[in-house]
């Protein structure tokens, strides 16, 4: 089984019918609300992605970039699976698309990623997911002052010039500014 993908810079209230309920059911509390969304991609700040396994909405991405044009980094905000479809291997494959999108299309040096850092079962799933896709977890741990949970950045370099420096600090700066941008307004 292979997702079929197609991404759009601005917003379809067709594409959401399909695709919200993939979100909400993934993410269920402390997701951002729709307006939020919306307002994202017509801005320009986001890009939504779908796949779509024989015509059906299969799984969800919101993406965005960061970073000046020369050392360009996309943000994977969000992806999400149907739930009926997970442990196929439609998670990785749906990725794999997006990174190639995101190298090839976009020009992109690296992706970045947070997750929450709590060590719970679930936690370490998703982070053990995120390295099989080959990100590589950064050892800062971040605290927000408006979610509890504390969230750990994972990169995974595209370009042999791309490196981290620090523990992880620098890509909260991309991630918080990409929130930042993404809530302005609202």
């Amino acid at each position: 089984m292979q997702l079929t993908l197609e991404t759009k810079t601005h917003w379809d209230e067709t594409w959401w019918e399909r695709l919200g309920p993939i979100y909400r059911e993934a993410f269920p509390h402390g997701a951002k609300p729709e307006k939020v969304l919306r307002s994202m991609l017509n801005k320009g700040v986001a890009c939504i992605h779908a796949g779509a396994l024989d015509g059906e909405a299969a799984a969800m991405a919101i993406t965005g970039f960061s970073g000046p044009a020369e050392n360009k980094r996309l943000i994977l905000d969000y992806m999400a699976i149907r739930r009926d479809l997970r442990g196929k291997g439609l998670g990785a494959g749906f990725f794999k698309q997006i990174r190639d999108w995101a190298a090839g299309e976009s020009q992109v040096k690296a992706i970045i990623i947070e997750a929450e850092a709590e060590d719970t079962e679930e936690n370490r799933s998703r982070l053990k997911f995120w390295k099989r896709c080959g990100f590589i977890a950064t050892s800062y741990v971040h605290q927000y002052i408006w979610v509890p949970e504390p969230y750990r950045a994972l990169y995974l370099p595209l370009s042999a010039g791309f490196a981290v420096t620090d523990d992880g600090q620098s890509l909260f700066r991309d991630i918080t500014s990409f929130h930042q941008k993404s809530f302005r307004g609202h």
